[in-house]
């Protein structure tokens, strides 16, 4: 299962109510807490489910007092790689100590039989992730090319930590990492055609004939935007949220994604949510001269990497576009993503093009 990196406006939290949420049991849990960190919880727990379309499944927990935040994969069958609970726990465990924001990761979990899968806890951070356009454009034009330049430094922070000397060393394979992943969402998009793309096979031809050679690999998030992060109170990135992608790889995926979200895409009532039109949002170009300036990476092949994203993206897309038209999608938007493949696509062919 490969998860979806698409924003679909909805509401953030649940409403909370006498029945615990799917997937997670109160008392099972307060019982392995009480076990594991004796102390921690003060009283019986209660809880409530985070939307935001991830994958995973995020749940706020508190004893009346205190607050925190458990992870766990989504109820039913799924592929355990693609759902790594510990996986997740390992990396946001080695980069607490660095000058990343993540949440400190307080327990791991992997007796299936607490609460019905593998799943951590970890501390709640205060803050926002701003999804929409509609959320981010009361901040203002200065507040909000600070908070997005901020987000561009803290994945300079990020692509900075050395792997080895946290523990990361053997987290991914590095080696052929771009090829690999062109190649993947190239059987990906096999998987899912159901229907004349123009231009899609174009641009992943190009893709694999201009293939860049990659830098120093370093920890990358693999879906690094800004609703994927919380703004504190004085809009500064409070914590990265969101792990479940990441590996050792290019950097310059990060950042090629980050370029593409930073696209106005200009398609009023779209369900894929975007926050580029916003006033005081830095250009694509403002964003990667920041990294440039501030990681001293070469990023003069950085079109390939948004053409990339694209061409990622699209591919999702048709995914879930594909699983529309089978009856297998749940929920409002979904009849309108398969009008933004094309839209996709020529992006993609068009920043190649131009790179």
């Amino acid at each position: 299962m490969l998860r979806t990196p698409l924003s679909f406006p909805s509401p953030e939290v649940r409403t909370m109510s006498s029945a615990p949420p799917p997937g997670l049991d109160p008392e099972r849990l307060r019982g392995f807490l009480d076990r594991e960190r004796p102390g921690l919880v003060s009283g019986p727990l209660s809880a409530r489910i985070i939307e935001g379309g991830r994958s995973n499944l995020t749940y706020v927990v508190t004893d009346g007092t205190g607050q925190w935040v458990v992870r766990r994969p989504p109820l039913g069958h799924v592929l355990a790689t693609a759902h790594d609970m510990k996986r997740e726990h390992r990396v946001i465990s080695a980069l607490h100590p660095t000058a990343v924001p993540v949440p400190e990761p307080l327990v791991l979990c992997q007796d299936e039989e607490v609460l019905g899968a593998p799943f951590y806890v970890m501390e709640f951070v205060a803050g926002t992730p701003y999804r929409t356009a509609e959320q981010l454009a009361p901040l203002g034009p200065e507040r909000t090319r600070a908070a997005v330049l901020g987000l561009v430094d803290t994945l300079v922070d990020l692509h900075a930590v050395d792997p080895e000397a946290v523990g990361l060393g053997d987290f991914g394979r590095p080696d052929g990492f771009l090829d690999r992943q062109l190649r993947r969402w190239g059987k990906q998009l096999d998987a899912s055609r159901s229907r004349d793309l123009p231009g899609i096979d174009e641009l992943h031809a190009a893709l694999g004939r201009e293939l860049p050679r990659s830098p120093a690999p370093a920890v990358v998030h693999g879906d690094y935007r800004l609703d994927n992060a919380l703004l504190d109170e004085d809009d500064r990135v409070g914590a990265v949220l969101d792990w479940e992608m990441s590996t050792l790889g290019d950097p310059l995926t990060d950042l090629g994604l980050l370029t593409m979200y930073s696209v106005p895409l200009d398609l009023p009532h779209s369900p894929v949510s975007t926050t580029a039109a916003v006033p005081g949002h830095p250009t694509p170009a403002e964003l990667i001269e920041r990294y440039a300036a501030r990681s001293g990476r070469d990023t003069s092949a950085i079109s390939w990497y948004t053409a990339f994203a694209w061409f990622k993206l699209a591919v999702i897309l048709e995914g879930i576009h594909y699983r529309y038209t089978l009856g297998q999608t749940v929920g409002a938007g979904f009849d309108r993503i398969g009008d933004l493949v094309p839209v996709f696509i020529e992006h993609g062919l068009t920043t190649l093009q131009e790179g």
